[in-house]
């Protein structure tokens, strides 16, 4: 079950960074910056973004309470960073590097080896 709760709250936690990214990323309104955020702010992406996260926190402080923080807390990091690169290449047509696809690589088998 604590694997369970780990895996929502990570999925949660990248989930709020792609919705705030593309509540971010819309154009901008006439009206000055203070408008623009406002709009921007006020969006549902990100509304819904920040609501991801405040779940995400309950998830994974309940996660805490089952699991070594050493555990969870790589797990947590690196698993939303493959998720969030996916959906970056994917959705908002970014592109990841040779470099950084090994860095990737190098991240699983410390991973695996944290979690052993």
């Amino acid at each position: 079950m604590k694997w369970f709760i780990l895996f929502t709250a990570l999925v949660l936690n990248a989930v709020a960074n792609i919705l705030i990214k593309a509540g971010m990323a819309r154009p901008d309104v006439p009206g000055g910056l203070i408008e623009a955020l406002k709009t921007k702010w006020l969006s549902l992406p990100v509304i819904s973004g920040v609501l991801c996260f405040g779940l995400a926190l309950a998830a994974y402080s309940i996660t805490l309470k089952k699991m070594p923080l050493s555990i969870a807390y790589p797990i947590m990091t690196t698993g939303g960073l493959f998720i969030i690169s996916a959906v970056s290449v994917i959705y908002f047509k970014e592109t990841i590097t040779t470099v950084q696809m090994v860095g990737l690589a190098l991240l699983v088998g410390g991973i695996w080896l944290v979690a052993r």
